[in-house]
């Protein structure tokens, strides 16, 4: 672990540089740790590393350091119960998949092929990013690894599920992108009116489920009139 000062009000703690579960989970711990001692002003995990922001009122940059290392020689006991295994619903049909022809010319599956490796795995969320609430999952299974799009759009719709090299995300707002979309999902995945905006958690376990044009508007229904129940659990 590699902590070092990152501009003058924040740390930047490092782990080994690569997109790995091990390491990822790593920063998670350490994400929750960090913050159930309500030392810090903010915490940004990212893939193998995590940007602690520092009070200088409290702290110098010296003394942070030292209780970021204390800290975490003692993690929560257990740290499944921040993990969640959550469901998301996506409908794959065409209306809502405008790059799946090209996805099929990419990898040699056909469409369903593409739909049933998509939501038979499950992903992990590295991070969010990007825009608000844009969780990263992975990682992809090798035959669905394709490149972004060479020109990207100008405005993908908010539940847009995309690909892009060994990950799929999930558009949580209108904004310009170009990841492969090959579905969408009804559910609001950054959503300012709620206690925490954000749907997903780095170190979510994800499983995509898909459903029908008519289930799709059935749920968006559900969630507008506050009826929905995300599937979502804790982890053992």
């Amino acid at each position: 672990m590699d902590v070092k000062p990152f501009g003058d009000k924040a740390l930047l703690i490092s782990f080994e540089k690569k997109i790995d579960p091990e390491v990822n989970q790593m920063v998670i711990n350490l994400y929750h740790t960090l913050k159930a001692s309500r030392s810090f002003t903010f915490l940004t995990p990212a893939y193998c590393s995590l940007t602690v922001g520092i009070d200088r009122t409290r702290f110098t940059m010296t003394e942070a350091t030292e209780l970021i290392r204390d800290l975490a020689t003692h993690p929560p006991t257990n740290q499944m119960a921040y993990v969640r295994d959550v469901t998301i619903p996506v409908c794959y049909e065409p209306e809502f998949a405008p790059d799946m022809a090209e996805v099929s010319r990419k990898t040699g599956l056909t469409e369903q092929e593409i739909i049933q490796k998509h939501t038979e795995t499950t992903y992990r969320v590295y991070m969010l990013g990007f825009v608000a609430g844009f969780a990263y999952l992975g990682t992809l299974p090798e035959p669905l690894v394709c490149d972004r799009k060479e020109t990207p759009r100008k405005l993908v719709p908010k539940g847009s599920v995309g690909l892009a090299g060994h990950q799929t995300g999930i558009y949580p707002v209108d904004a310009p992108g170009g990841w492969q979309i090959i579905g969408q999902t009804p559910l609001n995945m950054f959503d300012t009116s709620r206690e925490e905006p954000n749907l997903l958690f780095s170190g979510d376990k994800v499983k995509f489920r898909a459903v029908s044009a008519d289930e799709f508007k059935l749920i968006a229904l559900k969630q507008d009139t506050g009826i929905y129940t995300m599937e979502a659990r804790h982890g053992e």
